[in-house]
């Protein structure tokens, strides 16, 4: 099975922690060139320090705040006139938890330029070059909310199934020039976004931390939170040639927790 990256350049997104940067090892394992992305220049520069290298590869990072689409859009414009760009990771933090009508009209726009105009704003810019290379990945993490809406996520419930939507129709639209699309929808996994949920469930239930992170854990048939190593296995695996015919799929690595196939 070829899951070899030599040659290719990926972008990761919200990759200086967490299931961004545990993909960003993965692809530099597998000899993709790293270009990670995320808002804090010290935590980028520490991430990129940590992958791999080997023969002529070559890592860095650029600094761009996701709630700036404008910056998005000049950052990704700077990147595709120096390189091609074969695989794009798109992840970023997910909204601000709570009941849905508790949250502002505000609170959906931000998350939907956050998230699908962001996404829309950097597959436009490096499809081209894909077409070109005959070779074309893009991968989004969102949740596996676009199965069954998840309690107390309101409006990460609502964009994430807008963006797998929109990755659906991309999917069908480009995947005649090998380029593929495929969403990851992780469940658990112990990563800050995670300890964020447990801290905020356990204060509104007035329960303790330790006991709400029982309960969840009871909720995975496999009884244990993911690791985001484990999410980059999955994504490493659709990057590479190896996954040439997986196309506009959703794929739940979630421990089994999602009440639906």
């Amino acid at each position: 099975m070829n899951i070899t990256l030599n040659g290719k350049t990926a972008i990761i997104c919200g990759s200086s922690q967490g299931i961004g940067l545990a993909a960003a090892k993965e692809l530099a394992v597998n000899g993709a060139n790293c270009i990670l992305i995320a808002r804090n220049p010290e935590s980028l520069q520490a991430s990129v320090s940590r992958l791999a290298v080997t023969g002529n590869q070559h890592h860095r990072w650029v600094a761009v705040d996701f709630a700036d689409n404008r910056a998005v859009e000049e950052a990704i414009k700077t990147i595709i006139q120096e390189q091609t760009v074969e695989i794009l990771i798109n992840n970023t933090g997910g909204p601000k938890a709570g009941p849905i009508l508790n949250a502002s009209s505000d609170a959906f726009q931000q998350a939907f330029k956050q998230h699908l105009i962001n996404n829309q704003i950097l597959a436009s810019a490096v499809v081209p070059g894909m077409k070109n290379a005959g070779y074309g990945r893009i991968i989004n993490i969102i949740s596996t909310s676009v199965k069954t809406p998840l309690q107390n996520l309101g409006v990460s419930n609502t964009i994430r199934l807008a963006v797998a939507s929109w990755a659906k129709t991309l999917a069908n639209e480009i995947g005649q020039f090998n380029i593929t699309v495929n969403n990851i929808l992780p469940g658990l996994t112990q990563t800050q976004r995670l300890d964020e949920l447990v801290r905020n469930t356990a204060t509104a239930a007035n329960k303790e931390k330790d006991l709400i992170e029982v309960q969840l854990k009871e909720s995975v048939p496999m009884k244990r939170f993911g690791n985001p190593d484990e999410i980059a296995n999955v994504i490493a695996f659709l990057a590479s040639p190896a996954a040439s015919y997986v196309n506009g799929t959703n794929i739940a690595v979630d421990g089994g927790r999602t009440p639906a196939f």
